[in-house]
């Protein structure tokens, strides 16, 4: 059986993945008040850091349209997704019922960015393996449980911006250099797991949080995302790993809607 898995442009696509057949990718739009910025293959980091650090306010993503995703459903026999978008039912539910016999599933990462790589590439490694399509699913919900997401913001201005934080803490943090570590809950939702002040103290202590919550860690994979700074995404790299092995490390550059958050 063919397959194919369709991901949003929030999924950080490693460049093995840009180049597989087996992966798609359905851009967002991100809105900086009246210019607009698709998140595909020709989104530039450099400028939208520029525009969204100059804008006052707080810039907005839209999601695809539901026939972005529709057009795909033809392409393989099996259809494995992995979004952040939840309007989509509507349209999904409708293609359903016009071919009963399509095998479609959602997965909900609980998770963005690297997250969502990672359960793309699960759902890539079962569904290569030749397992059943009810199989895929089956594993993969069941590693996306056992997934854990944490990072470190370079800035709180985005959490500003967007109401999420208020001014006076984020002023406040800024210029006591507190960055905050933050984890998903498991539940798609984020919290704080500790903080620090200044950002190597903020990773160091964002690997020893990694290192009390990761399970088998040598049959994993450490996925690391970072926007526009390689060079500490390799540091911390180097700091997961004085504490923990891994069956293997990736590092990916986020995309446009990861940048943005």
């Amino acid at each position: 059986m063919s397959y194919l898995i369709l991901c949003d442009s929030c999924t950080d696509f490693t460049e093995d993945m840009k180049q597989d057949p087996h992966f798609a990718h359905i851009p967002l739009t991100i809105h900086i008040g009246d210019y607009d910025i698709i998140d595909d293959d020709t989104f530039d980091q450099q400028d939208f850091l520029r525009r969204i650090d100059a804008y006052p306010e707080c810039a907005k993503s839209s999601c695809p349209a539901p026939d972005e995703y529709l057009k795909h459903f033809e392409m393989a026999d099996d259809i494995y997704m992995v979004t952040l978008s939840s309007h989509l039912s509507g349209s999904y539910n409708m293609y359903m019922e016009d071919h009963p016999n399509k095998h479609i599933h959602v997965f909900d990462s609980l998770s963005a960015s690297s997250g969502q790589t990672l359960v793309a590439l699960k759902a890539n490694e079962l569904a290569g393996s030749g397992l059943s399509f009810d199989e895929v699913i089956k594993q993969t919900e069941q590693f996306i449980h056992e997934m854990g997401t944490k990072f470190v913001l370079e800035s709180l201005e985005t959490l500003r911006k967007n109401g999420r934080l208020s001014t006076v803490t984020a002023t406040l943090a800024s210029a006591l250099n507190i960055k905050p570590v933050m984890t998903s809950n498991g539940n798609g939702e984020i919290d704080k797991v500790t903080q620090a002040r200044g950002m190597s103290k903020a990773i160091m202590k964002m690997a020893d949080a990694i290192k009390a919550d990761a399970v088998d860690p040598q049959n994993h994979t450490l996925m690391i995302a970072h926007c526009n700074n390689r060079k500490r995404a390799e540091f911390v790299k180097e700091e997961i790993l004085k504490r923990l092995s891994f069956k293997d490390v990736q590092i990916t550059e986020t995309g446009g809607i990861s940048s943005l958050y």
